[in-house]
């Protein structure tokens, strides 16, 4: 568990910080629906940090894994809008588009694993 938990984190701080490094490029995966492109990226990059951070803290893990969870809900219709988008990122494969959106699933359940009231 230890070394999946600090997997995890460094995926997300990892992830947080190419929010911000690569801020344009995650603007124009946001569903064009939502306002604030820019603000949003901004927002779940920092929440992304905080939630790989909090993993690998023991007092925060629990309320770091419900949040990053709720993070990848909150995200999944980003991966959706590309899936039904696929001219707009001629530089991603289609399959691979689709391919990942299944992968939602096993990724929210191992950030539930560490939701657990029991220490690890």
């Amino acid at each position: 568990m230890r070394i999946g938990r600090i997997l995890l984190g460094g995926l997300f701080i990892g992830a947080g910080f190419a929010h911000f490094a690569l801020m344009r490029t995650y603007a124009d995966i946001v569903p064009d629906y939502l306002p604030a492109h820019r603000e949003l990226v901004l927002v779940s990059g920092a929440a992304q940090i905080a939630g790989g951070v909090g993993l690998l803290l023991p007092r925060t893990r629990r309320a770091a894994a419900l949040g990053v969870a709720a993070l990848v809900l909150l995200v999944f219709p980003a991966n959706i809008w590309m899936a039904q988008h696929p001219e707009r990122y001629p530089n991603v494969p289609q399959w691979l588009l689709w391919a990942r959106l299944p992968l939602q699933i096993p990724l929210l359940f191992w950030v539930l694993c560490y939701a657990r009231k029991s220490p690890q």
